[in-house]
C-alpha cells in the first residue's frame, strides 16, 4: 500500500479487504477494528460511526466500479455491447457479492432517510455514474438527454440483474438476460 495516503484512506482499504475475506455477517464497529487491527474509536473518528463507515465502503467500492468502466472505455475498437458486457463480467464476479449485499443494504438506509451514517450515499447512486452517459453520447452520436436516459435504464437493468443473482445465484440466468438487453442497446445504436 502506498505510504502516502492518509491514515482515514488505510483504514478504509483495510475494511473493504476485510469485507472480502470475511463477508458482511459481522461488521460492527468492534469487530471491524479488532480484524483491521485498529480500535473502535480510531474508526468512530475517522467514520462517524459504523453507518458511516459502511457507507464510505460502497462509496468507494462505487468509485472503482466507476474507474473500472472508465478504464473499460479506452477501448476504441469496441462496440457498446462488449462495453456493457466487460462492466457486467466485472459486476457479476462473485467475489463481488460480499461487495454488492452491502451496496443494496446501505442503499436501502439511505433512501430511507432514517440513518444519518448513510444519507451521504444518496448522492453517489445515481448521477456520478450518469456523468459517464456524456462521454458516451460524444463517443457513438448520441444526443446527450438520450444518453442519460439510456444510461438510466442501463443502471436500473444492471442493478436489477444483480439483485435477481444474489437472490437465486443463477449466473446462467441473469447472464442470459443481460445478454437480450445488451442486444437491445446494440440495435439502437
Amino acid at each position: 500500500m502506498a505510504t502516502d495516503t492518509s491514515p482515514r484512506d488505510r483504514l478504509l482499504a483495510a475494511a473493504i479487504e476485510h469485507l472480502a475475506q470475511d463477508g458482511s455477517q459481522d461488521l460492527s464497529l468492534r469487530s471491524i477494528a479488532t480484524a483491521i487491527g485498529t480500535s473502535h474509536r480510531m474508526l468512530s473518528y475517522h467514520f462517524g460511526s459504523r453507518s458511516g463507515l459502511l457507507a464510505a465502503i460502497v462509496a468507494e467500492l462505487e468509485r472503482q466500479q466507476r474507474t473500472f468502466l472508465a478504464e473499460v472505455m479506452r477501448d476504441r475498437e469496441a462496440s457498446p455491447g462488449e462495453l456493457m458486457w466487460r462492466m457486467w463480467e466485472q459486476l457479476a464476479d462473485q467475489r463481488m457479492w460480499p461487495y454488492e449485499r452491502l451496496f443494496f443494504e446501505m442503499s436501502g438506509r439511505a433512501l430511507q432517510d432514517v440513518d444519518p451514517g448513510a444519507r451521504p450515499l444518496r448522492e453517489q447512486l445515481v448521477d456520478p455514474w450518469l456523468q459517464t452517459a456524456d462521454e458516451l453520447a460524444a463517443r457513438f452520436g448520441r444526443h446527450p438527454a438520450q444518453a442519460r436516459a439510456e444510461a438510466r435504464l442501463g443502471m436500473a437493468v444492471t442493478r436489477g440483474l444483480l439483485l435477481d443473482l444474489l437472490a437465486t445465484g443463477d449466473r446462467a440466468g441473469v447472464d442470459e438476460a443481460m445478454r437480450c438487453f445488451i442486444a437491445y442497446v446494440e440495435r439502437r445504436t
